[in-house]
């Protein structure tokens, strides 16, 4: 298959529209601009809507009212813009619509910095906005993966009827890499439970998240978690590397993935037995895995730009039954695979 060498932020864009995405909605902020400037430029070409909203929580409401209708759109952002649209999100999660919100992320708390981080692994995992609800959250490793799972998130949105996020980091959005696109998809009609107007054939649709009935609200609430238990049976996605003989395990996404496997190589030359899981869904979390993993390893490692976010899901997943380290780096800066190599060896004292 033929590839283009693009940007992560382009491959995004270029990826939702073969999923089928004509509506786009966001407001510029980096390191994810890029999006939003190859959306305008694409759309009009295509009979499809690219507008900039004059805030982050307009563009999250526009989303909410195109997903109500039943078809594909999307909005991105990087870290303090998608904290203002978890409101949005929590009422696309309240009303089941699908949508995909991508969060190239950058570091903070507050404005913070353009870096790259991963520091809004708990903003995404744990559910974006107030009440009990998830996202599904895909995390690429590359720019390939920033298409593949771009395309992906809109199928899985509207499999499961709610939100998906992409969650990358500022260097997957600005680094270049061969891309081989997927297929287009054709656009499709809208669904059953869309507000598209009755023709007096149905009975009305309406896209609400407000039940002022505290039953019928406790109802909905758990007919939802019945879909993410499915969608943890069924969805949860992750790679293992050199994991077949481990004693030990790295566990890592995105960019520090890439370094983490630099350094697996250099331990391994050293005669140090060490492999990786890298979750590619980090809810669901690859539990499984990694509690296999911890009948076998000696300890693990993760390695994340954040001060240890997903070591608590580690923790988690293996019951604490082994060790569970951290290689950290914050405020933008990543991790050269010397650092996690030392690390690495000091697992091994």
């Amino acid at each position: 298959m033929e590839k283009v060498l693009m940007k992560g932020n382009e491959a995004i864009a270029e990826a939702a529209i073969l999923a089928g995405c004509r509506h786009y909605f966001g407001y510029p902020i980096t390191p994810q601009t890029e999006v939003a400037a190859y959306m305008a430029k694409r759309m009009p070409k295509i009979d499809g809507v690219f507008l900039q909203a004059e805030s982050e929580i307009a563009a999250i409401n526009m989303v909410y009212g195109v997903a109500a209708t039943g078809k594909r759109c999307m909005t991105s952002s990087s870290s303090p813009g998608i904290a203002l649209k978890c409101e949005g999100i929590s009422y696309l999660a309240g009303a089941d619509l699908p949508a995909l919100i991508v969060n190239v992320q950058r570091g903070g708390p507050g404005l913070g910095g353009i870096q790259p981080s991963q520091s809004d692994y708990f903003l995404a995992t744990r559910g974006p906005g107030h009440g009990d609800f998830h996202v599904i959250v895909l995390a690429p490793a590359s720019v390939q993966e920033m298409a593949d799972l771009t395309y992906k998130g809109f199928d899985l949105a509207e499999k499961y009827r709610m939100p998906v996020m992409l969650l990358a980091d500022g260097t997957m959005g600005q680094m270049m890499e061969p891309v081989a696109l997927p297929e287009p998809q054709a656009i499709k009609e809208a669904p059953e439970w869309a507000t598209v107007g009755t023709k007096c054939q149905r009975k009305h649709n309406i896209a609400n998240s407000l039940y002022l009935s505290p039953a019928e609200l406790e109802q909905l609430n758990f007919q939802r978690f019945e879909r993410y238990a499915e969608i943890e049976k069924n969805e949860c996605l992750w790679e293992e590397y050199r994991m077949e003989d481990a004693e030990y395990c790295v566990v890592s996404c995105g960019i520090t993935a890439r370094v983490a496997k630099n350094a697996i190589n250099e331990a391994r030359a050293k005669g140090i037995r060490v492999g990786m899981i890298r979750p590619i869904t980090l809810w669901p979390f690859p539990v499984s895995p990694l509690a296999a993993a911890a009948e076998k390893v000696k300890s693990f490692l993760t390695v994340e730009l954040s001060m240890g976010q997903m070591r608590e899901d580690v923790l988690l997943a293996t019951e604490c039954k082994k060790p569970v380290f951290a290689c950290n780096r914050v405020g933008g800066m990543i991790p050269a695979p010397e650092e996690v190599l030392a690390k690495i060896e000091d697992m091994t004292k």
